[in-house]
C-alpha cells in the first residue's frame, strides 16, 4: 500500500507531516509502493487524479476543490474518515466519517522538544513565501517567522514553543490547536485556501475567525485583488513575472504593522473536550483499519 499526498516543487509542512506521522503510527512494512492500494492521508488530496484502477483508503483527507470531483461510490474508495462536515456533504458520504483532519494524530506521538524562544509567530502559506517579502516583514515587527518549506521536526519545535501563532497556513492552525498553542488565522490572500479552513473547523464544532491578512508584494496585492493564479501565481515562476520587479518595500511596511496589529487579537483554541474527543476518534479509525488489514492478510 503505497501512502501519498501532494509535493510540488518545494516542500510544504503540512504534506510533508504523512512522512512524519504514518510511519510512526502503522506497522513496519505497512506502506510500501505497491500501487495498487493506496493510503490517502493527510492534505486536500481527494480528488479525480487518483488512479481509477487503485483501491484508495482515506484517513482524514479533504477535498478542497484543487481537483476534480471523484466518483467515491464507484467501488474504489474506502473512507475511513474525513477532515470535515464540508467534505463529507460534497462527497455524498456518511456526516459520521466526518472527524477531523489526520494531522491531529500528532497528539499520539512523541514531539520534537518545543523552541522557548519564539514568542509570536507568523506562518504563511507555504505559496506566499516566494510571493511575498514576509520574512522582512515579520523582522519589523518583531514577530518570528515560521518557514512551512523547514523540516518537519523544526516547524513543529516552533509551533508546540509560540506563546502565539498568527497562521495564514491551516495546518499551522490545525498543529497549533492540536497541540494547545495559542492561534489567530488569517484570511489567505489566495481565495482558492478559503473553504478548507471552514471544512477543518466544522469538524471541532469551531467558529474558525479568520482575519484579513494585508499583501506584503506587489504580486501578493495582484494576487488578492484577482483571485488569479496561473503563471504569476505558481512557486518556481515568479521570476517571469514582471510585477515581481516592482518595488515592493511599501506594501512590506503596511504588512509589518498589520501583524504587530493582528498579534493583539484574541486568539482561538477549540474546547480541551473537543481535541480529546475527536482525537480519540481519529486513532479508533486508524487502528480499527490496521487490524482489519492485518487480519485479512
Amino acid at each position: 500500500m503505497k501512502l501519498v499526498f501532494f509535493r510540488g516543487k518545494v516542500p510544504n509542512f503540512g504534506d510533508e507531516l504523512n512522512l512524519h506521522v504514518w510511519p510512526a503510527l502503522l506497522p513496519k512494512g505497512f506502506l510500501d509502493e505497491d500501487e495498487t492500494e493506496l493510503f490517502v492521508g493527510i492534505g486536500s488530496i481527494i480528488g479525480d487524479h487518483l488512479p481509477a484502477q487503485s483501491r484508495k483508503f482515506v484517513m482524514g483527507s479533504g477535498y478542497a476543490g484543487y481537483m476534480g470531483l471523484p466518483d467515491v461510490h464507484d467501488g474504489s474508495w474506502d473512507m475511513r474518515f474525513v477532515r470535515g462536515p464540508n467534505t463529507a456533504k460534497t462527497l455524498g458520504i456518511a456526516p459520521d466519517l466526518s472527524i477531523c483532519d489526520s494531522a491531529i494524530l500528532l497528539r499520539a506521538m512523541d514531539l520534537p522538544p518545543p523552541d522557548k524562544s519564539v514568542g509570536v509567530a507568523f506562518m504563511p502559506h507555504y505559496e506566499s513565501l516566494e510571493r511575498g517579502n514576509w520574512a522582512e516583514a515579520c523582522r519589523q515587527a518583531g514577530i518570528t517567522l515560521i518557514d512551512a518549506t523547514e523540516p518537519v521536526e523544526k516547524v513543529l519545535s516552533q509551533i508546540q514553543g509560540a506563546r502565539l501563532l498568527i497562521t495564514e497556513a491551516m495546518h499551522g492552525a490545525i498543529v497549533a490547536d492540536a497541540l494547545r498553542t495559542p492561534w489567530i488565522g488569517a484570511l489567505p490572500i489566495y481565495g482558492g485556501h478559503h473553504k478548507k479552513w471552514l471544512d477543518w473547523a466544522g469538524a471541532l464544532d469551531l467558529d474558525v475567525r479568520l482575519n484579513p491578512l494585508k499583501p506584503s508584494s506587489v504580486l501578493e496585492y495582484y494576487i488578492g485583488k484577482t483571485g488569479r493564479g496561473g503563471s504569476l501565481g505558481k512557486v518556481g515562476r515568479l521570476s517571469a513575472s514582471p510585477l515581481a520587479a516592482l518595488p515592493n518595500k511599501a506594501f512590506t511596511s503596511i504588512a509589518a504593522r498589520h501583524l504587530d496589529q493582528m498579534a493583539r487579537l484574541e486568539p482561538q483554541l477549540s474546547s480541551d473536550a473537543m481535541i480529546l474527543q475527536v482525537t480519540e476518534r481519529a486513532q479508533t479509525a486508524v487502528d480499527g483499519f490496521v487490524r482489519s488489514r492485518v487480519a485479512a492478510a
